[in-house]
């Protein structure tokens, strides 16, 4: 007689929408390891501003640190507000790959020159301006909690985004802060539409055969 297959436990559906912020984080952390322990020297792949040579930075410059400490204080960042960003919204990825692409293209063609730009903290305030306004815009309970949470724990990190700290890209932060912004104003109104109208009856209207409409 057969007997049943049992399927394997599936992962729980938090953990599985957090995944993609861990794949990331290994990423970073495998670039960082490999940079300190081999003769490779990855960090001169960052964003090199108008240098033609440093375009392949917009997409290496955010699994690039300057040593542990650095890659240390992305990576909270990172952990936290991507997993609210995933657990709250399903923009992920676009939002990522949103502030990966135009906000180092913006750091490339306007960030200071002769200088390389390398660090996952343009994705962090990326994340962070998305989540303190998506709530706002998207008129939703639950992301407007998380939106006031947000401000409540990173709302230090606008000092960031002020030429303030020497060594420090606040090129990059600002960018990836505006990218952040412009994509939750933008999701975030076109889902309270579509749920408008989702939510809109349908009109019926009932005319005499031969009635006009005025």
């Amino acid at each position: 007689m057969a007997t049943p297959t049992t399927r394997p436990p599936s992962r729980p559906a938090w953990l599985h929408r957090v995944i993609p912020v861990l794949v990331l984080l290994a990423l970073m952390w495998a670039s960082e390891l490999l940079d300190l322990l081999t003769p490779l020297r990855l960090d001169g792949l960052g964003i090199r501003p108008r240098d033609p040579d440093g375009l392949v930075g917009i997409v290496l410059s955010p699994f690039l640190h300057l040593g542990l400490g650095h890659l240390l204080a992305n990576t909270s960042g990172l952990l936290v507000l991507g997993a609210l960003l995933a657990w709250t919204t399903r923009h992920l990825w676009l939002v990522t790959i949103g502030v990966v692409l135009l906000g180092g293209a913006a750091v490339w063609l306007l960030g200071d020159a002769r200088t390389v730009v390398i660090g996952a903290s343009g994705i962090v305030y990326g994340y962070a301006a998305f989540l303190a306004i998506y709530g706002f815009a998207a008129r939703r309970v639950l992301p407007v909690v998380v939106s006031l949470g947000v401000i409540a724990l990173y709302g230090g990190l606008v000092w960031g985004v002020l030429p303030l700290r020497p060594g420090v890209s606040w090129q990059g932060h600002l960018f990836g802060a505006l990218v952040g912004a412009v994509l939750a104003l933008w999701l975030g109104r076109r889902e309270r539409a579509a749920g408008l109208q989702a939510g809109r009856p349908a009109r019926v209207s009932a005319r005499a055969p031969g009635a006009r409409d005025r």
